[in-house]
C-alpha cells in the first residue's frame, strides 16, 4: 500500500545518498509519521547509497531500488525451471556488490605466528555467492542448448515464426490465447509471462505460422535482466516477423513504444520486418480518432485482443508482412513430390500452378529456408524447354 511519494530535481545524483540531505530528512520524518516499512527509489542505487540510506532511515526500514523491485516481481512470476534459474542468477549478480558486514562476529580469528585477522565473513559470503552464480550459469547454458535444439527442429519445418513483443501488460498473451486457444497466463499485472510460449496458428485460408509470446519489456530494464533472459530474447532474433503490441489506451503509450524500440535496438533485430498492433482500442478515450490515425499508416493494425475485434485484419496484415520476408520461386515439382506441393500451399503464397507432362510447374512466394529445399527443382525448371 503506497502511503506517499516524492521527487527531487538535482543536476546530478548525490554520490552518498542519491538525494540531497534535506530530502533525506524529509523522508525520514515521513517514515516515522506514516509507519513506513519500505522505501522504493525509481532508479538504480549503488551499494554505498543503499547502505547509507538504510543507516539514516533505521534498521527496520527496507530501502529498495528499481532493479530490486523488478527482480522481486520476476521472482514471484517465475513459474518454470528456466524462469527460476534466470531470476535467481539476476538476483545473485545484483546482490554480490551489495553484501554488507552483517556477520563480523563469525570472522576467523588469527592463529599461530600470523598477524592480523583471518578471512572475513563477507569474503566467505562473496565466495559462496560466486560459486552459486557459476553453478547457475552452467545450468542456464544447458537450458540454452536445449532451446537451441528446439529452434533448429522448428527451422527444419518451413513454417514462418512470428514473435510478439511489447511493453509489459500490453496484451501479448491475450492475443496469443485469442489466436490459438493456448492456456497462457494473461493477467492485468506486470511480467505475467516470463517464458517464451510458441503455438501454431492456422488461418481460415489454410496458411500457418508459429506465434511466440515473449517476456514484456519495461523502461530502464536492468542490464542484469537482459543478460539473464538472453535465452528468452534469442527467440526474437529467429523470427520472420516482429509484432509490436502497444496498449494504445495507456496514457504513456508513446514512452512505452520508445522503451520497446530501445531494447529491440540492443538486440540487433532491425532487419526483421515489423507490424505494429494498437491493442485495447475499445478502452481508449476516442477509439474512432485512433482508428482513423491507424488507417493513414501502412504498418499499424487496430484491435482488441480481449474480445477479438480486428482479428481478421491482423491475420491479413501478418500474411502480407510474411510475404515480404519470403522469396520468389519458380519450380517444377515431380509428380512423386506431392508433399512439397502441399507444403508450399500451406506455408507459402502460390501465384500460379500448372500441370505439365514433366510435373507441376509452380510460381510462389516461400520462406527462404524452404526455398533452399526447392533449389534442384528450380534448376530443373530453368532447363525446361
Amino acid at each position: 500500500m503506497v502511503v506517499g511519494s516524492t521527487y527531487q530535481k538535482l543536476t546530478k545524483p548525490n554520490p552518498r545518498t542519491y538525494i540531497g540531505s534535506g530530502k533525506v530528512s524529509e523522508i525520514k520524518s515521513a517514515i516515522h509519521a506514516l509507519d513506513v516499512e519500505t522505501v522504493i527509489f525509481d532508479d538504480e542505487l549503488s551499494a554505498g547509497q543503499l547502505r547509507n540510506l538504510e543507516k539514516v532511515f533505521g534498521g527496520d526500514v527496507r530501502v529498495c531500488d528499481r532493479t530490486a523491485l523488478i527482480l522481486d516481481i520476476f521472482n514471484q512470476r517465475a513459474a518454470t525451471h528456466e524462469a527460476s534459474l534466470q531470476v535467481a542468477l539476476a538476483q545473485m549478480e545484483y546482490q554480490l556488490p551489495r553484501l554488507t558486514k552483517m556477520w563480523t562476529h563469525l570472522e576467523r580469528q588469527a592463529g599461530g605466528q600470523v598477524k592480523g585477522m583471518g578471512e572475513k565473513q563477507i569474503e566467505v559470503d562473496k565466495r559462496i555467492l560466486r560459486n552459486q552464480i557459476g553453478v547457475l550459469k552452467k545450468e542456464l547454458e544447458t537450458v540454452r542448448k536445449h532451446r537451441k535444439q528446439y529452434r533448429n527442429r522448428r527451422i527444419s519445418v518451413p513454417v514462418p515464426v512470428v514473435s510478439l513483443v511489447g511493453y509489459t501488460n500490453a496484451g501479448k498473451s491475450t492475443l496469443l490465447n485469442q489466436l490459438t486457444g493456448a492456456d497462457v497466463l494473461a493477467e492485468d499485472k506486470l511480467f505475467a509471462t516470463l517464458d517464451p510460449t510458441t503455438r501454431r496458428v492456422q488461418m481460415k485460408n489454410g496458411k500457418e505460422f508459429l506465434l511466440t509470446d515473449t517476456v514484456g519489456f519495461i523502461q530502464k530494464l536492468p542490464t542484469t535482466l537482459v543478460a539473464a533472459f538472453r535465452a528468452t530474447l534469442e527467440e526474437i532474433s529467429e523470427s520472420s516477423l516482429l509484432v509490436h503490441v502497444v496498449d494504445i489506451s495507456h496514457p504513456l503509450s508513446e514512452q512505452q513504444i520508445e522503451a520497446v524500440d530501445k531494447v529491440l535496438s540492443e538486440l540487433d533485430v532491425s532487419s526483421i520486418p515489423r507490424l505494429i498492433v494498437w491493442n485495447k482500442v475499445d478502452k481508449a478515450s476516442d477509439p474512432q480518432k485512433i482508428r482513423q490515425e491507424a488507417e493513414k499508416r501502412e504498418d499499424v493494425v487496430c484491435m482488441s485482443a480481449l474480445n477479438g475485434d480486428g482479428l481478421p485484419e491482423f491475420c491479413n496484415a501478418v500474411q502480407e508482412r510474411l510475404k515480404d520476408s519470403m522469396v520468389w520461386v519458380e519450380a517444377l515439382l515431380p509428380f512423386d513430390r506431392g508433399d512439397l506441393l502441399s507444403t508450399i500451399h500451406q506455408v507459402g503464397m502460390v501465384e500460379k500452378s500448372e500441370y505439365t507432362a514433366q510435373g507441376t510447374f509452380i510460381r510462389a512466394h516461400v520462406p527462404l529456408r524452404f526455398a533452399r529445399l526447392l533449389t534442384p527443382m528450380r534448376q530443373l525448371c530453368a532447363s525446361r524447354p
